[in-house]
């Protein structure tokens, strides 16, 4: 029996993580096996630890998007089904890339259709940067045009539209948004939800599930300028071993340590004059990657928000650290590296070492397959 493939889209920081953690608790609850597929442009992935640490299989595909890496997709979903069967799986692409239609989703439906049952491609958005993006509000930094371009791509080739975070408008902005979406991509059926409170989720996890991707419907897209969108983005992944020196401290308050490092990570990069696009960072107790704590920052002018706690102090950790920002990568490197040594050496008194860490733009996107209605 053919397995679901559900891939929900959307640009970086728009909720994707917390959305399919919520998706997959709801498909678990009605017995359905799920298997979950991260994508990054690098290794160190802070969606997958928080897949693993909820307990569900993950496959994690990096050093490029599903569109570039589509074997490596067909051999993420051949080693979930051999461990474990998913009934369905939930997929979430690079928050950078586009045109996912004609690249994975129609290639599988045509090439492994025996095997896979493709639904139409859902793209969540933040309401806030979607409201600047559709020029409905002209407050905060916005992204320069060519990145602004694939933001505005994704929306025009999703099936399904669905507005995240409801709860950060009033009633007169959320109106607003939905009727500019709906006037601008009228393709689209839209959604409005909040993931985190699980509001509105329910009726578009139905839809999804009862529904297959119109295979007539194609992305007209320059790749020219799609990957001069995607250089424009400074990507960094680090993985930091933190723990107590024994002497000034035997443990510490890691969701504090979390808030503290995002803020001052937030005023390194706004110095710089980077718009961040998403800052999201895991802390895990060394020995238990079930316990977790996990923080974002979305927009250079939002809040950080832990959305996972740690219950108790620890000893000894793992940090991941996830940026990307419209800014050189070697800015990120330099914000991470100061961050660091002012709040988790100097501040906290603690030691830290930095065991992997890769700052790089996206290389131009050169798909597997492209299927349009002239192939």
């Amino acid at each position: 029996m053919a397995s679901q493939y559900i891939m929900i889209g959307g640009f970086l920081g728009a909720g994707k993580t917390t959305v399919i953690q919520r998706f997959a608790e709801y498909l678990d609850e009605r017995d359905k096996k799920v298997g979950l597929i991260t994508n990054d442009q690098g290794a160190g992935l802070v969606d997958s630890a928080i897949g693993r640490s909820n307990q569900f299989p993950v496959e994690e595909i990096s050093g490029g998007c599903f569109c570039c890496r589509f074997n490596s997709l067909i051999d993420a979903a051949t080693n979930l089904t051999e461990e474990t069967r998913p009934d369905v799986f939930l997929a979430e692409p690079v928050g950078s890339c586009t045109d996912l239609v004609a690249t994975v989703s129609l290639p599988l439906q045509k090439i492994y259709g025996e095997d896979y049952r493709v639904s139409p491609l859902s793209v969540l958005v933040d309401p806030i940067r979607a409201a600047r993006v559709l020029e409905l509000d002209d407050s905060g930094r916005k992204f320069s045009p060519n990145v602004t371009y694939i933001y505005q791509k994704q929306l025009e080739e999703a099936e399904f539209i669905v507005i995240n975070k409801v709860d950060l408008l009033s009633d007169e902005q959320l109106e607003t948004l939905k009727q500019g979406l709906a006037e601008r991509y009228d393709q689209a059926q839209v959604f409005v939800i909040s993931a985190r409170e699980g509001t509105g989720c329910e009726d578009w996890f139905e839809a999804v599930i009862a529904s297959e991707m119109n295979e007539a419907r194609f992305l007209d897209i320059d790749y020219d300028r799609y990957g001069e969108g995607e250089a424009l983005l400074g990507w960094l992944n680090a993985t930091v071993e933190i723990k107590a020196d024994g002497k000034a401290n035997e443990e510490f308050e890691g969701n504090e340590l979390l808030v503290d490092l995002a803020s001052a990570l937030r005023a390194k990069l706004e110095e710089e004059g980077a718009e961040v696009a998403h800052l999201k960072m895991t802390l895990t107790p060394e020995g238990d990657p079930y316990e977790i704590a996990a923080i974002n920052l979305v927009r250079g002018d939002s809040d950080p928000e832990l959305s996972h706690r740690l219950y108790e102090p620890i000893e000894h950790g793992e940090l991941l650290l996830n940026i990307r920002a419209e800014v050189d990568p070697d800015t990120l490197e330099r914000a991470a590296d100061s961050a660091l040594e002012q709040v988790v050496a100097i501040e906290k008194m603690l030691l830290f070492r930095i065991a992997h860490l890769e700052h790089f733009r996206p290389g131009m996107p050169k798909p597997t397959h492209r299927m349009t209605s002239a192939t």
